[in-house]
């Protein structure tokens, strides 16, 4: 199942560096951040399954003003700021691997999501 976004800058609670997608001009597109929110960003929980959303909104909304008006500090990593686009899910994951081992910080689901979409799709080769 090839996926819309696997990460995005809000991810996390607003602690990935990466913003990935399967780009519908074809690939798979990464954008690295170029700076970090400074300070301890509020934590949101799951939505409730009982459907009471005062405890998560008011939690969405300390971390949103946080965020809001959160510094900003330059990440200094090679790429920083950087755009991507990996031809195949191979490709798409050793760039991940590459990013995480510089340093870059996006949840490790991402990567489980790759492997698992990489397992899904059909063996290629000569018939």
């Amino acid at each position: 199942m090839r996926r819309m976004s696997y990460c995005r800058f809000s991810s996390d609670d607003f602690r990935c560096d990466l913003y990935c997608y399967a780009d519908a001009a074809g690939g798979y597109t990464t954008h690295v951040a170029g700076n970090r929110i400074v300070g301890d960003i509020p934590r949101v929980p799951p939505v409730p399954a009982s459907g009471d959303m005062a405890a998560w909104m008011e939690a969405h909304n300390r971390q949103s003003a946080f965020v809001q008006s959160a510094g900003r500090e330059r990440i200094d990593l090679p790429h920083a700021g950087k755009t991507f686009n990996d031809p195949d899910l191979a490709s798409f994951l050793a760039r991940l691997e590459t990013l995480r081992e510089i340093g870059y910080v996006f949840p490790d689901h991402v990567l489980d999501q790759v492997r698992e979409e990489m397992a899904e799709e059909p063996a290629s080769g000569p018939a």
